[in-house]
């Protein structure tokens, strides 16, 4: 499911709001987890999962094409760990399909 996607299921479910509305809505969202995890907080959304960051360290690697060896820069990274609702609803719709 893309963006555009997302909004159509959203505005589906929701009466009386529109397409551009939802697009707004889901843009504001998403501008609000991406500040948050910049100033280097977390959003924990209960029964989905929290959105974190972590660190990488610098390490040493190889080009594949040359097989050179090259540094790798330390670099910070977005975490997301999947909530207990989320997990079991995933669990229950593998579960149905076997």
């Amino acid at each position: 499911m893309n963006k555009a996607e997302l909004i159509d299921a959203i505005a589906a479910k929701v009466d009386g709001v529109s397409k551009a509305k939802v697009g707004e809505i889901l843009d504001e969202t998403l501008n609000a987890v991406r500040s948050t995890l910049v100033k280097g907080g977390q959003v924990a959304l209960v029964g989905f999962g929290t959105f974190g960051t972590g660190k990488r360290a610098a390490r040493t690697g190889r080009n594949p094409r040359t097989g050179e060896t090259i540094k790798i820069a330390a670099a910070k990274t977005v975490k997301f760990s999947a909530g207990k609702g989320l997990k079991d609803a995933v669990n229950q719709v593998k579960a149905k399909k076997k």
